[in-house]
This record gives structure tokens, C-alpha cells and sequence, in this order.
């Protein structure tokens, strides 16, 4: 479950702060007063009102010593990574070029709205996705499972892809002209060393108005038009309109990704954050034949680290 860790943090950071606070409140101040009076008796000198240190409390519980360590980690990290940064690995190739396998990511959790980290109800207004945003979220047909993707369409746009083309229809404001359907622009950058079932892939860059990035697409690949989502009322198989409170998002590598065309939209709610940093990338090219496992790095890409487009 994808939010069994931040559950974890929460319960630890409780459990600690109340064993800290109900010590602190009922139990350590008999201790204390115990060890000075033992002071006093010892010294005989009955002047002595208050002890320093690790004498002032000797009899400390080791439950209670390691709860006193142990809760200002847990807060820390609960807080950092449910209100302002969490780190993911990128586990599948369908955000190339832009992301990686192997890449580590930094996801900034207040981009899209503080929210309480168990239940995820929004308790801050902080902003909303931004055509072009590289975002994470909760995948809308199992919430348990994390997904990464580009935004390309906000509440009310048309979408339309056809031809490996992208097309969209901003939402029409009832106080201005409606737009019309605009061809987002794409630029051939060449051929690249990436192959997808035997193909070189070509690589593009794409304007999405406020922001350029590159994608991926498979010259040979013919489009999945009878995997896309069930079409909605008025629209063709290949058009989507982006219903209020929700985005449509897909992969950079184009011919090879399971984003919105085959899945839908994604809920408001379901966000989790913007994914902003790769703070490391190692590769992993090993086989299950090196006597290394698989899992643990080959190598790293230094020049990859640093903000993502």
C-alpha cells in the first residue's frame, strides 16, 4: 500500500510524543525529586535544590529515554516528507528522455495543496497543475499504487491525439471567445540510441505553451486506438474532454507508456505533487547471471542530476 510508510511515521511519531509527554507530565517529576532527595542523603547536605544532567534524572526508563531520541527523528521526517518533499524511484521507461530507470526524484508535496498524510484531505490551498507540470499522483484505478506522468490537459480542455500529433482545446471562458483547436508544436530533434522492439526511437520537442520538453516516439508504432479510454458522449475514440476537479496526463515515451489514453482522468484528490529534482541516477545494466544481484548499481549517471522539464 502505497502510503503504509507515511502511516508508519505517524503512528511512531504519536507513540513517541505521548510516552514522551505523559513521563514527562506524570512520572518524571517523582523521579527527579527522588534522586535529589537520595542526593541530599548521600551529601547531607540538605541545601542542594536541584540536580544537572543525568543525575537530575537517573532512573530514566530506557522505554522512555528512546522516545525522548527517537520522536524529534520521527517528526522531522514525517513532516518533510508529507508537506514538503518525498523521494521516489522511477521504475519504468515511460517518461523518456525525461526520466530515467534508475533515476531518483525529489516530488514536492506542497505544489498541489497541503494535505493530512493518511487520509489526504486537502487542508491548505497552495496551487494547482500547470500544463506541462511533470506530476505524481495516486493511479486512479488502484489508489495504492503511485504513477508519473506529464500534465497536458486542465478542467474543461479538449484533447485530441491523432497521428502521434497532440491537439488541444483550451476550456472555453463564457466571458471570452471560445479557442480553437491548436496542433501543439513539435520539432524533430533526430534519431536516438533508444530502441523499443527493435526500433530506434525519434526523439521530439514539444511546446506546450509554458514549457518545452522532450518526448519519445516509435516512427513504426501504430497507435492503440482500441485500448483507449470508452468514449465519452460526443467525442471520437481518439479525443478526450477533461472533466472539472480532473487532468489528463501521459508519458513522454509516447508509443510506450499507460497514461490517460487508456485509463482516464485523473481525480484532483489523486495528486500528490510535482516532481521538480533527480538528486542521483545509477544504472542498472546487470544480469541474473553476474554474480552481483540485479538490484544493486552499476554505475551512476552524474550529469543527469537536476531539475526536470
Amino acid at each position: 500500500m502505497a502510503n503504509y510508510f507515511a502511516m508508519f511515521l505517524v503512528a511512531m511519531t504519536a507513540i513517541t510524543g505521548v510516552i514522551w509527554a505523559i513521563d514527562a507530565w506524570l512520572f518524571a517529576p517523582k523521579r527527579k525529586a527522588m534522586a535529589l532527595e537520595e542526593r541530599k542523603a548521600i551529601l547531607g547536605d540538605n541545601t542542594i535544590t536541584e540536580l544537572a544532567g543525568e543525575d537530575a534524572d537517573p532512573y530514566l526508563p530506557a522505554l522512555v529515554d528512546n522516545a525522548k531520541q527517537f520522536f524529534p527523528i520521527f517528526a522531522l521526517v514525517m513532516v518533510f516528507r508529507s508537506f514538503l518533499y518525498e523521494p521516489f524511484q522511477i521504475p519504468s521507461g515511460s517518461m523518456m528522455p525525461t526520466l530515467l530507470v534508475g533515476d531518483f526524484i525529489l516530488v514536492e508535496k506542497f505544489s498541489y495543496g497541503i494535505k493530512d498524510p493518511i487520509f489526504r484531505t486537502k487542508l491548505i490551498e497552495t496551487g494547482e497543475p500547470k500544463r506541462g507540470d511533470v506530476a505524481v499522483f495516486k493511479f486512479p484505478k488502484d489508489p495504492n499504487i503511485d504513477f508519473i506522468k506529464r500534465i497536458i490537459g486542465l478542467p474543461g480542455d479538449k484533447i485530441v491525439y491523432r497521428n502521434k500529433q497532440l491537439y488541444i482545446t483550451e476550456a472555453c471562458d463564457v466571458q471570452q471567445p471560445c479557442p480553437t483547436e491548436k496542433a501543439v508544436k513539435q520539432i524533430f530533434s533526430g534519431r536516438t540510441d533508444y530502441i523499443s522492439r527493435g526500433v530506434y526511437l525519434e526523439e521530439y520537442t514539444e511546446d506546450l505553451g509554458n514549457k518545452q520538453h522532450s518526448l519519445l516516439r516509435n516512427p513504426r508504432a501504430i497507435d492503440a486506438t482500441a485500448r483507449y479510454e470508452p468514449v465519452q458522449p460526443g467525442t471520437a475514440i481518439n479525443e478526450w474532454i477533461v472533466p472539472a476537479e480532473s487532468y489528463f496526463a501521459m508519458g513522454d515515451n509516447r508509443d510506450n507508456s499507460e497514461d490517460g489514453r487508456y485509463w482516464g482522468f485523473i481525480p484532483e484528490a489523486n495528486l500528490v505533487g510535482e516532481a521538480v529534482l533527480i538528486w542521483v541516477s545509477f544504472e542498472f545494466d546487470r544480469v541474473p547471471e553476474d554474480l552481483v544481484p540485479t538490484w544493486v548499481p552499476s554505475g551512476i549517471r552524474f550529469e543527469r542530476s537536476g531539475s526536470i522539464n
